[in-house]
């Protein structure tokens, strides 16, 4: 032992990870296209895991607490969460637009127009925002009603629809300025932004929902109003750390003022990613409809299950951010080989993560359900479909990425082609079969999803090996 603690050469390696870990923290000037690529991976992976780590927790601890009012509750949070899908897919589809910009300014050494791009993400945001508040605060309890919602839902979960809907400005935002943070390298962050944003909603959440001193118990309507809180004063952190100025990115007063012609850049490139975004969240809207024709109590394990999922997906979906950022900076850098290189790198990490937490899937999955409800039947459901997505989820690391590089270069629309051909095309008429009409009920719809999904994350990486994405132009 002693002779391990005087060794020079490990003492030095040790200082060395400590030193590269600090950095990743808090934030580095490198420049992703000149560092080793081992190290520029450490970089932004780290911040960008731990970042979407919060916000996969948060999402657990919501529905933890929202487990206590009973499955109705939960089924209103996921029935909610099926429409939020088609905003989610707008705020993705635009953050995927606004990094590929973002990266590729940086990575041409052009800040002065990265500067002016993130201006004008934040003026999409809201002009894209306003429409959905009105409508989800006017329809609420219609949107509920039309996706199957029970009595309880319809007359308690419309309160929580309108307070998300309403304020869904912060989600956009929050999305939208994040993007522009990971594309200019500043990952550290966007890591902090969510942390406090997400940490923010996790501390009020009990509040609200159960009461505490002069704040009375509101419910789920609780749990609505504590996310809007927590996720605007991310925000407002967000705003105030552009115009301060990051590592790699500020916006200057003088920049603060319309460019139509770089929002039609924005929205052009965000059309693809909008596109497969809102294909495959769609897409999850039908399953959910069938899968609700069968009970809340399934509509409760599956949206348990679900939030299982996003909780170790994040992970994943962190180490794959960065493959888009080190894509867009090292193809604006004129360096194509060592865009793809960086993919590959990632993708192992993420395929060995992935494993990691299928056999966890497999063993546990009983009891990974079991902290959110005591409902046997709602174990049963939710356990059911982990158990199902073991099987493959390794795959999907491989999906990940590939994605992720596509994205990361500009080519949006390849990606959407297959979410198109495979999610809508296949996999809803493929679970209507499986659950309706050969009658495995939600079982199907499961095998369905997994099924699917490990198809098209194969195609995908076929894909990504024939090197098309190379040529992409932002």
């Amino acid at each position: 032992m002693d002779a391990i603690q005087k060794n020079p050469k490990l003492e030095s390696e040790r200082t060395s990870l400590w030193r590269e870990l600090r950095k990743a923290l808090t934030g580095t000037e490198a420049d992703y296209t000149q560092i080793s690529l081992g190290k520029a991976v450490f970089l932004l992976s780290v911040p960008m895991v731990l970042e979407l780590v919060m916000e996969s927790a948060f999402a657990v601890v919501d529905i933890y607490f929202v487990g206590a009012l009973g499955p109705s509750a939960v089924a209103a949070v996921g029935l909610t969460e099926t429409y939020l899908f088609l905003l989610y897919s707008l705020a993705i589809g635009m953050s995927t637009a606004v990094t590929a910009i973002i990266a590729r300014r940086i990575g041409e050494g052009d800040k002065e127009q990265a500067g002016i791009a993130a201006v004008q993400s934040v003026f999409l945001s809201i002009l894209v925002s306003l429409p959905f508040a009105i409508f989800g605060v006017w329809f609420a309890k219609d949107l509920l009603i039309l996706m199957g919602g029970d009595p309880w839902v319809v007359e308690h979960g419309s309160r929580y629809t309108q307070w998300i809907f309403g304020g869904n400005l912060v989600i956009m935002l929050l999305f939208g300025l994040n993007a522009v943070f990971r594309g200019a390298g500043d990952a550290a962050i966007a890591m902090r932004v969510l942390w406090i944003a997400n940490g923010l909603n996790m501390i009020l959440d009990p509040i609200f929902i159960f009461g505490f001193g002069p704040i009375p118990a509101m419910g789920i309507e609780g749990a609505a109003i504590a996310t809007n809180i927590g996720r605007g004063v991310g925000v407002l952190f967000q705003i105030y750390l552009l115009l301060k100025g990051g590592n790699h990115i500020r916006v200057l007063r003088s920049q603060i003022s319309i460019h139509w012609e770089i929002i039609s850049d924005i929205i052009r490139t965000s059309l693809g990613g909008i596109g497969q975004t809102i294909i495959g969240m769609t897409s999850w809207i039908f399953l959910v409809r069938i899968i609700s024709e069968f009970g809340s109590e399934a509509v409760a394990g599956a949206t348990i299950a679900l939030r299982i999922m996003m909780f170790t997906l994040m992970p994943s979906w962190g180490m794959s951010n960065a493959v888009a950022t080190l894509v867009g900076q090292n193809l604006g850098a004129g360096k194509p080989d060592r865009a793809e290189q960086s993919v590959w790198i990632v993708g192992v990490w993420n395929m060995i993560f992935l494993i990691g937490v299928s056999i966890c899937y497999f063993i546990f999955r009983e009891s990974l359900v079991s902290i959110f409800t005591d409902d046997a039947k709602v174990i049963a459901i939710g356990s059911e479909w982990l158990g199902i997505v073991s099987y493959s989820y390794f795959v999907y690391a491989w999906w990940m990425v590939s994605v992720q590089a596509f994205n990361g270069a500009g080519d949006t629309t390849t990606p959407t082609l297959i979410n198109l051909v495979f999610f809508w095309m296949f996999q809803i008429p493929f679970a209507y079969v499986l659950a309706k009409v050969l009658s495995y009920g939600y079982s199907g719809v499961f095998w369905a999803s997994m099924i699917t999904e490990t198809s098209v994350g194969l195609f995908t990486l076929w894909l990504f090996r024939k090197g098309g994405w190379k040529t992409s132009k932002v």
